[in-house]
């Protein structure tokens, strides 16, 4: 870790990152954060998309909990058509 950096709250509650941190870190703007409070302490966690691989196995991992679980594929049509407000 390197030294710390300081950083200001505008009005409007924004704060720049420091550019050192962001260069360091590959922080371009549209990064989306997780942002966790408590007490004196932030904390900012980048939010990353799962690559394709990623995403594959937890499709994968999901359809094998499912199958395990007795579901079947109208099963999961009536519970996404439940949750739009469809049924």
């Amino acid at each position: 870790m390197n030294s710390p950096s300081t950083a200001r709250m505008s009005s409007k509650g924004q704060v720049v990152i420091p550019e050192e941190i962001r260069k360091r870190l590959g922080l371009t703007a549209g990064v989306q954060f997780v942002v966790v409070g408590d007490a004196d302490v932030v904390i900012l966690k980048r939010l990353d998309a799962p690559d394709l691989a990623e995403f594959e196995n937890l499709i994968r991992e999901a359809r094998r909990q499912a199958r395990s679980a007795g579901m079947k594929r109208s099963d999961i049509r009536e519970a996404i058509s439940r949750v739009r407000g469809r049924s």
